[in-house]
């Protein structure tokens, strides 16, 4: 008889931690700060942008000079505080 009721005051220790432990993930959830409502943000439009690509050099020994390419920046949102 002790032994089932050791088990289940085990079983209740267990059930009572997995409560506690969700109640402290819950709390620590961001939360806005004080000056979270001065943040202005605007989206940027899509461009083409230049990128300098420096030389190397190949598995060979050969060295290939560094170029300039065009890649392509997607529009995305710029948050200033």
């Amino acid at each position: 008889m002790t032994k089932v009721v050791a088990l289940g005051s085990a079983a209740l220790a267990l059930a009572g931690g997995a409560v506690l432990a969700a109640v402290g993930t819950a709390s620590a959830a961001p939360h806005p700060g004080p000056g979270d409502h001065h943040q202005r943000c605007h989206e940027v439009r899509g461009q083409w942008e230049r990128t300098w690509h420096p030389a190397y050099r190949d598995r060979h020994g050969r060295v290939h000079p560094g170029y300039w390419a065009r890649t392509w920046v997607p529009a995305h949102e710029v948050c200033n505080r």
